[in-house]
Order: structure tokens, then sequence, then C-alpha cells
């Protein structure tokens, strides 16, 4: 897809199912942003605001505008009209009935400012630096086993297996149940976010919250020397004890959602190494590079693709008028290609100097909690990646030659990452 589409051509796209646009959809965000970076799509109705300064706003805005519909966009739809000049009554009395609705994305505040607080408990940096030292032994681990030959199915077996054990021993999850984890939420394909098509043995979330409601009220009635007795004991701000099941939301939001971004980043960053040799040898050579590959690999195919918000009221964004109940999609993968924010932004850069100023984990209230702890992952598991091979390159046998590659992206509009990554490697 190129970006010389005309008004027309755009209108004729759907966003949201265009097989094409899932596998490369830069040409459109693009053609998006140049006629306006707050734009209308005609298949949904949802208002595309493709700019980064206009995306920015809005993120930092949750005054006007509500984070209820966040996950699911358009989808299903409201349950009821969003008529008036204010209709954030309408939210508060239809909320429990969308879909993620005890999720924290879908929070406003200050409900959402209570549970974010429960986060502070959760990733503090002393909890971050005895993660990262986990991380580096299971790191070993994992590549034991997916390094035992000369070629690997990198997503399936390293990257799920990894950030599913680094979340799970960030929040405590004892070391005796990480097979149980394991066996309960890993498939052939994928995790949570389901990086294929094979059915799962129950709900995912199901399994969380009756886990995590297990180590909870266990650890209040008999509390321990451990990270989970600290997530019992949380408070919100003003001293309250949250109810089991808040904590219990927070703890498995943060697992299913970091778990998810943290795969595509990693999937996304071995394919860019395994399909550049120069860029392959400049990181061999100083691996100082590396957190700045990090940073422009979250800018060039940032691993969520957008978030939506709902408009309370009439509000301008980027001069456009925004009637109340609008659907808006921020979308992050256009905003980190805005040539106003980046320099030639279609160019991959490993030594741009703004590229940390991309919106991959979103802005404001909402931004990602994770993002610490997935730049870490990154970290770790490049460098030993780098240092137990000698050379990486894609298996072609699986996703064809050269010039005509065939990868499989993640089939939503949520996500932006492979379903699978073959790479062989000496």
């Amino acid at each position: 897809m190129t970006e010389q589409l005309t008004p027309t051509d755009i209108d004729e796209v759907d966003f949201f199912t265009d097989n094409t646009v899932l596998h490369d959809p830069y040409g459109y965000l693009a053609a998006m942003r140049n006629e306006c970076p707050v734009r209308r799509e005609r298949h949904h109705d949802v208002v595309m605001i493709t700019g980064y300064e206009e995306a920015v706003a809005v993120y930092n805005d949750n005054a006007r505008f509500s984070s209820c519909t966040a996950v699911t966009g358009p989808f299903p739809g409201f349950p009821v009209p969003l008529v008036g000049d204010d209709v954030s009554g309408l939210i508060a009395e239809h909320r429990d009935k969308l879909p993620f609705n005890d999720q924290l994305p879908t929070l406003d505040p200050p409900l959402h400012t209570d549970h974010r607080a429960l986060l502070s408990r959760m990733i503090t940096p002393k909890r971050l630096k005895e993660n990262e030292e986990f991380m580096w032994r299971l790191a070993d681990r994992q590549y034991d086993e997916a390094l035992a030959g000369g070629r690997c199915e990198f997503v399936g077996e390293f990257g799920n297996p990894f950030a599913m054990l680094v979340i799970a021993d960030l929040l405590g999850v004892p070391e005796s149940d990480h097979n149980d984890f394991k066996d309960q939420l890993l498939t052939s394909t994928g995790t949570i976010g389901s990086s294929g098509g094979d059915a799962m043995h129950h709900s995912p979330l199901e399994y969380l919250y009756g886990k995590f409601t297990d180590y909870i009220t266990d650890r209040r009635e008999n509390p321990r020397d451990d990270v989970l007795t600290g997530l019992a004991s949380a408070l919100f701000p003003d001293g309250r004890t949250p109810p089991v099941i808040d904590v219990v939301c927070v703890a498995a939001n943060l697992f299913a959602a970091g778990q998810e971004t943290t795969v595509r980043l990693l999937s996304t960053a071995v394919m860019m190494i395994a399909e550049d040799p120069a860029l392959q040898a400049k990181l061999r050579a100083d691996r100082s590079l590396i957190p700045g590959f990090v940073e422009e690999a979250l800018r060039f195919e940032s691993p969520i693709r957008g978030d939506f918000r709902l408009s309370k009221v009439p509000v301008s964004v980027g001069g456009v008028e925004l009637p109340a109940g609008t659907t808006v999609m921020l979308n992050n993968a256009a905003a980190n290609r805005d040539p106003r924010r980046f320099t030639d932004p279609d160019t991959f850069d490993l030594q741009r100097p703004n590229a940390r100023q991309h919106i991959a984990f979103g802005r404001g209230a909402h931004s990602c909690p994770g993002a610490p702890l997935a730049r870490a992952e990154a970290k770790v598991s490049i460098n030993r990646l780098l240092d137990r091979t000698s050379d990486i390159w894609i298996d072609e046998d699986k996703h064809g030659p050269v010039d005509a590659r065939r990868y499989k992206y993640l089939p939503t509009f949520i996500l932006r990452g492979l379903t699978r990554l073959h790479i062989e490697f000496s």
C-alpha cells in the first residue's frame, strides 16, 4: 500500500477488517493523516486521530473523554443512544453493561486513580530490580530450550513463556505454581492475547481471577514475607482497604496486558535483527546501542496499534469539532510516524535522537504501567540472544525468500505483532 491514496481510496478501506491494512497499515494511516490528523472513517463512524500532538492531547484529557470503551471502541456499541451535550450520566448509568468494565484500562477517575495506586505496590523500583535479576536467569533457562537446535519459532518457544513467567515472578506467584500457569495459559501458538487460532481450555482471565483471588485471600488471612502479601495489604490513597476483587482485577490486567505487549515487542525486535545483517552487526559490536534500538523499535512498529476514547461533551481536537458521544481511536502506530514530530519517520534510525518521545505505551493517566518492565525484558532477551549466537537469520522455509517474505500478524486492531517468527542461527 502506498501513501498516494485519495480521499475516496481512504473511505473505501475498512481499517478494522481489511487484511491488507492488517499486514501494512502505514500507507493508510499516512494518507488519513495527510487528509486531516483528526478524520472520521465511514465504516464504523470512528474519528481516527493519526497526529502526534492531537493524540497526546486526548490521552491527557480525562475531563472531556472517557476510557469506558478503551479496548472495544465501536464494537459492540454503547448499550443506549448517546444523545445530548453531556453523556457523562449515560456512561455512569450503563458502564457496567460494557465489556471489560472492571478492567483498569476502561476505568475513569477517581476510580481509575484508586486502582492505579494499587499498581505502585506491584511495580516498585526495588521489585523491578529483583525481577530483572530473575529475568537474566530465566532468559538462559528458556534459551536452553529454544536454542537447542539450529532453528526455532521464537514467539512460542521463547517470547510467550519468557514474558509470562517474568510477570508471574513480578507479582510473586510462587515458583512452584509456574508450571501450572504455563500449562493453563500457554497454547501451541500463544498466550492470553492468542497469537494464533488455537482454542483455549477456558477463559484465561477466569483462571487468573481464580488464582489471584486465592492468593490475595490467603495472604490477608495468613500474611507472609512475600510479594503477594504486599499486594494483599495494599491500600487505596485514602487509606481504605480495597475489596479482594479490586486487587485481583488489577493484578490480572497487569498479567495479561503486560505479557502480551512484551511478546509483540520482542518478536518485532528479533525480526528486525534477523532481517538486517548490518543492524545485527552494530548491536553485536556495541551493546550500549540496545536501549536505543528498543525505543526505535517501539516507535517504528508500535506493539499497541491504538486505544479508544469516548467524548463526554463537545470538544475540539486539532481544530475539528467533535460532538458528545464521539468514538475516537488514538492511533499510536500513526502518531509515532508523524513527520511533524519525527524526521523521515518511515526509516528505522538506530540513533534517532528523539525516539523515546514515541507513544507506543500511550500517555497520561492510562499510560502502560508495565512499560519499564517491557523495556527491561527486551534488553535482557536481546543481550542474551546475541551472547548465545554468532548469527541470526530468517527461516526462509517458513517465511519465504527475502524479496517475498510471508509474515502473519495478529488479527486485531488493538495489537500489532507477529503470530509466528521462525529464525535460524549459528
